[in-house]
Parts: structure tokens; C-alpha cells; sequence
């Protein structure tokens, strides 16, 4: 018996360390030594203080998801070198469809001609202009139009023929011979310009200087159609275009390899994307070279000897991270709202009602009695009806998008004009983080 107990309590005591200590508090199940536990919040990546020396080697300290957590400094390369979300969203763009070289543009002309040809629906004889131009034609002719008398210009009356400007675009580096298109557009009374033909007329730039000539049928894409009084017209007949109508006659000199720096200049101004340009610039050109001059602008200078052409095509091929402005564009002649993708509401909540009054005015005539002595009067009867509308609301929470906006005020039955109002409460109110145009 005495040894039955002698072994009963050696089994007790190899047995102690398994059950007694694997549960007791700041220790791990299944061992015999006290190691802390170490606790970690729900925010991962936030360092937790490390535990109390207990002459134990301690563990480093966890996060949440079980991995030893990062110290202090610097974050991992990928991480920094990764997409930059600071500016908001983005896209990728190449430089030549966001950007443009300082110099390289087009040069708008403008000309002043006669069409003739027309069917019955030239100038009429109250415009002085056309007649005008047409006796100076005429002299340039050899044909003398006498002033006095009963063939006198005075007596002429030409609808066949309408006075016109003329409007055309040369494209940068145009060179003599080289077509481009113009537009043609009725200056005096007439009525339709179907069937035209333009006289030759000199195109003249800012600077007095021709630099184009334009001739040629028009093409409409309208008509105009009138019998007796009942009148039929589709479009705008008074407006024409003639592809290649003219012949550049000038250059404009620009010469490509006197450029002493190239600036680049961005369509909408912005430093983070300006910035990024620059950056990508000298990493398609190998070296630092290209620095951000304002908000719209980064300037490169050309080395000695480097071919300009080829440094401007790595540029403009060269593709950034474009960071556009999240806008709203509305019209209220029109009613047309655009609103960008990119725009951000804050939480606001919009009560949106009206009042309408409507003043109606008959007039009625009052006719005495057959026998009576009193005369017959118009007496105007006038109504006034006022209808107020309900207030409709709309309430925006924390991460509304536009598609929320506009679903809502369908729902609500705003029209555009409504749409325009709202949202230029809105944009008092701070709670559209978008820039609002008004055209």
C-alpha cells in the first residue's frame, strides 16, 4: 500500500506542470515555462509597448496578422514607389494630348468675298455693302457701271450675289500651295447661300498680311425652301464650308532650331501634374533635365547640337499621370449640366420647393339693352392663381456619389433649371468639392 501511494503522488507531481500551469494567466498552453502573452489592437501596423523583463527572452512584438510588426521609419520600397493617391484619382495620358510646345499653334485668318450664283436668295437692294463690292469687282474688270442715269447703279438689283466673311485656321508649319478648309457665312440679308460659288478672296492674318487665297463652290448642310408665304428651312443655309478651299500663299516663319528653351505648356494648370511631367521628362530623356516654371508650364532647354524635332517627339510620346480637376459645367441658356465623375459631395441635405403665380387677363365686351343708353365697353377680367409646390428633400450621407445626386433628383422630378440652382446651393454651401462653370 505504501508504495501504491509512494506512486500515486509521483504521478501527481510529473502532472502538475501539464494541467496546473498550461491555463493559469500569462502563459502559453501546452509549455511549463511563464512566457507573457502579448495583446494586439485592432489597428495593425501601430507598435505595441513591449512587455516587462521578467529575465525571460522576450518575443518582438506582433501585429494583427501574426507577423513581427515594422518599426519605426521609412516605408517599404514598393510601398513608396507605388501609386501616389494624394492628388485624388488620375489617369494616363501621353504629353502631346494634355500638353502643347510654346510657339507651335495655329494662326487664324479672316477674308471678306462675294458669292454669286445664288437662286432668288442673295442681299436685297436695302443692303448697301454687296453693291458695293460688286461695282468694285467690276471695275477691277474692265467694267465701268455709269452712277447717274437710268442704267445707273442706283437701278441695279442683284439677288444672285451676297456679301460674305470668310473664316479659315492654318495649321502650324503650313507651307505655300497647301489646302485648308474655310467657312463661309452670310454678312447682309440673305436668305439661303445654296448653290454658291465664292470669287477668289484674300484670307489676311492679325497682321494686315495675306496670307491665303479662297475660292470654290459651297457645300450647305442646310436648305431653304419657300413658296408664297409657307416657308420649309433645315439647319442654317446662311453658313457654308468649302473643304480646301483655300491656298496658303505665307508661311508664318518659325524655325525650330533657333529655340533657345522649349516650354510645354499644360492645357488645365495644375503643380502636381506639372510636377509629374517634369519628372517624367528626365526619366525619358536619362537626366535632370526639365523643371516646373508655374502651374502650367515646364521648360527644357535643348543641348548644343541635339536634334530639336527628335527631343520634341520623346517628349510629347512621352505618357504621365494626369491629375484633372473634378469640375461642374452648366449652361443655363441651354439647361444642360455636366458633372465630372471625379466630383466629391459632402453629407448635406436639400429642401427644394416653388411658388408659381399665374395672372390671366380676359377681356370681355359689355353690350347694353336694345333700348338702353349705355355704349359698348372692352372690360378686362383678370385671374390671379398662386399654387405652392410642396418642399421635396434630399439627403446626402457621408460618401455620396454623383450617381446619388442625380438619382435622387430624378426622383423628385427636378428639371435642369432646378438641377442648376441646386447645385449652385451647393457649391455655397460646401458641399460640392468640385469648381462650378457657368457658361
Amino acid at each position: 500500500m505504501a508504495a501504491l501511494a509512494l506512486v500515486a503522488l509521483l504521478l501527481q507531481m510529473v502532472s502538475e506542470p501539464l494541467h496546473g500551469q498550461a491555463n493559469a494567466p500569462g502563459t502559453t498552453p501546452g509549455t511549463g515555462i511563464g512566457r507573457p502573452l502579448v495583446v494586439v489592437p485592432v489597428n495593425a501596423g501601430i507598435n505595441t509597448p513591449a512587455p516587462m523583463q521578467t529575465g525571460v527572452s522576450q518575443p518582438p512584438p506582433m501585429n494583427a496578422g501574426g507577423q513581427p510588426a515594422a518599426q519605426a521609419g521609412p516605408p517599404p520600397a514598393p510601398i513608396a514607389a507605388g501609386l501616389d493617391t494624394s492628388a485624388g484619382p488620375q489617369r494616363r495620358a501621353l504629353i502631346k494630348d494634355v500638353a502643347s510646345i510654346e510657339g507651335i499653334r495655329d494662326n487664324q485668318l479672316v477674308g471678306y468675298g462675294i458669292v454669286v450664283g445664288l437662286r432668288g436668295t442673295g442681299d436685297s437692294q436695302l443692303t448697301i455693302f454687296p453693291m458695293q463690292s460688286l461695282l468694285s469687282v467690276l471695275l477691277r474688270m474692265g467694267v465701268n457701271v455709269p452712277q447717274t442715269g437710268t442704267l445707273s447703279a442706283q437701278n441695279m438689283q442683284v439677288k444672285n450675289m451676297a456679301a460674305v466673311f470668310i473664316e479659315a485656321t492654318m495649321p502650324p508649319f503650313s507651307h505655300t500651295g497647301e489646302k485648308i478648309d474655310v467657312t463661309v457665312s452670310s454678312a447682309g440679308d440673305a436668305r439661303s447661300l445654296e448653290g454658291g460659288l465664292l470669287l477668289l478672296s484674300p484670307l489676311y492674318g492679325p497682321d494686315g498680311q495675306i496670307y491665303a487665297q479662297a475660292e470654290g463652290p459651297l457645300v450647305i448642310g442646310g436648305y431653304r425652301v419657300s413658296a408664297g408665304m409657307n416657308t420649309t428651312e433645315v439647319n442654317f443655309p446662311t453658313t457654308a464650308r468649302i473643304p480646301g478651299g483655300a491656298l496658303v500663299e505665307r508661311t508664318v516663319p518659325f524655325h525650330l532650331k533657333q529655340l533657345q528653351k522649349i516650354d510645354v505648356e499644360l492645357q488645365d494648370a495644375d503643380f502636381h501634374t506639372a510636377d509629374r511631367m517634369a519628372q517624367a521628362i528626365d526619366v525619358s530623356l536619362g537626366a535632370p533635365r526639365a523643371h516646373v516654371v508655374d502651374s502650367r508650364t515646364v521648360e527644357l532647354i535643348p543641348q548644343a547640337g541635339e536634334d530639336v524635332p527628335e527631343l520634341l517627339d520623346r517628349v510629347e510620346s512621352t505618357e504621365i499621370d494626369v491629375y484633372p480637376r473634378a469640375k461642374v459645367v452648366v449652361n443655363e441658356r441651354t439647361g444642360t449640366v455636366v458633372i465630372g465623375g471625379k466630383v466629391r459631395l459632402q453629407p448635406v441635405q436639400i429642401l427644394h420647393g416653388g411658388l408659381s403665380v399665374n395672372i390671366v387677363t380676359q377681356f370681355e365686351v359689355s353690350q347694353p339693352n336694345a333700348f338702353g343708353q349705355g355704349t359698348t365697353e372692352v372690360v378686362p377680367q383678370t385671374t390671379v392663381q398662386a399654387n405652392d409646390k410642396p418642399v421635396n428633400r434630399i439627403e446626402l450621407k457621408q460618401g455620396a456619389t454623383v450617381e446619388d445626386l442625380v438619382s435622387e433628383l430624378q426622383k423628385i422630378g427636378a428639371t435642369a433649371r432646378d438641377v442648376i440652382s441646386i447645385l449652385q446651393a451647393m457649391k455655397a454651401a460646401g458641399a460640392l468639392e468640385a469648381d462650378l462653370e457657368v457658361l
